[in-house]
């Protein structure tokens, strides 16, 4: 009884641990598609504005954070960055560096 108690348990903190990720996923792919309009879809630019898809992940948050900041020049970039959290530059970071 308590083997079984404890394979319930663990199994159902895995699908929870499963749906968290899978929601922190659709959160990150939502704000990444704010992208799309310059950068290309999923990160894929065919144009002259730079490519996000595969980049590192220090490298974006570091970009991100440098627009926000007013260190990096920039036209729209500046009034986009400082929509996001630290956290959220994280989260599409890893979204664009998985895509290759």
């Amino acid at each position: 009884m308590k083997k079984t108690l404890a394979l319930t348990l663990l199994f159902a903190g895995t699908l929870g641990a499963v749906a968290v990720a899978q929601a922190t996923d659709a959160r990150a792919r939502f704000m990444a598609a704010n992208c799309a309009y310059c950068h290309g879809p999923d990160g894929k630019s065919r144009g002259a504005i730079p490519s996000l898809a595969g980049l590192e992940k220090g490298y974006f948050v570091q970009q991100m954070k440098e627009f926000r900041d007013g260190k990096r020049d920039a036209t729209v970039m500046q009034k986009h960055a400082m929509g996001y959290t630290d956290a959220e530059y994280e989260a599409m970071a890893a979204w664009f560096a998985a895509i290759k």
